[in-house]
């Protein structure tokens, strides 16, 4: 993915005519919680899915930048204010020249323990796209008060079901970033694997192995 181009005239435009008719950015959250039904998007479901940020005529140089947000509780906020500021982010990145084929993923992280919807996963977009998966967020604003929440479980999915170019093409490695006030578990759950994203395996991983594999293809801050 990632093959359209990225409009700040157009990104103003959709701002400005919200503002006007007091329309929300995260269409999705507020038809989930008119419907009472809490699932994931079906274009952020991660169950069976790859994500993948790939070159093109338009973006020869791809870089992959992965953005996961805790939406548990108080930091259910931080998307919101995060939309705000795409607008201003992209022209950090394309105009002042640091990266100049930026592919850019957002995602949601909640608690799989006790949460209803704790993954949530787009796709890497070049273009206004990524301002349409952070609308397709639902910031279901959970967590169980653990002093946890399964970040693991993101980055399980980043390390095993990404495909970008960035890396495999050039062996430069793309960027993720999970923001949150908590912990990770101290494994990645087998049970919560097949569950929220369909694989089977042997048994639970250390989250110090599953964020060495991530380290591998991505530069990781949280």
């Amino acid at each position: 993915m990632g093959y359209s181009d990225w409009s700040d005239a157009a990104f103003q435009s959709r701002q400005s005519q919200r503002k006007a008719t007091k329309q929300t950015a995260f269409t999705y959250d507020a038809q989930v919680r008119a419907s009472g039904v809490a699932q994931a998007h079906p274009d952020m479901n991660p169950h069976g899915a790859t994500r993948a940020s790939r070159d093109s005529a338009a973006h020869p140089d791809s870089v992959a930048i992965a953005v996961a947000f805790d939406v548990t509780g108080s930091m259910g906020s931080v998307p919101r204010v995060l939309q705000t500021k795409l607008g201003a982010l992209m022209r950090v990145l394309i105009q002042k020249g640091y990266v100049a084929d930026p592919q850019v993923l957002f995602g949601a992280v909640g608690d799989a323990y006790c949460d209803r919807v704790p993954l949530q996963i787009g796709q890497f977009e070049s273009g206004l796209e990524m301002d349409d998966d952070l609308g397709k967020i639902y910031l279901e604003g959970g967590g169980g008060g653990q002093v946890h929440e399964t970040y693991e479980l993101a980055l399980y999915f980043m390390a095993r079901h990404t495909k970008i170019d960035c890396y495999e093409q050039r062996g430069h490695r793309g960027y993720l970033f999970t923001i949150g006030d908590e912990k990770p578990y101290g494994a990645v759950s087998k049970q919560q694997v097949r569950e929220f994203i369909g694989d089977t395996i042997e048994r639970d991983i250390p989250v110090a192995r599953i964020v060495a594999e991530v380290q591998e293809r991505y530069e990781y801050f949280h």
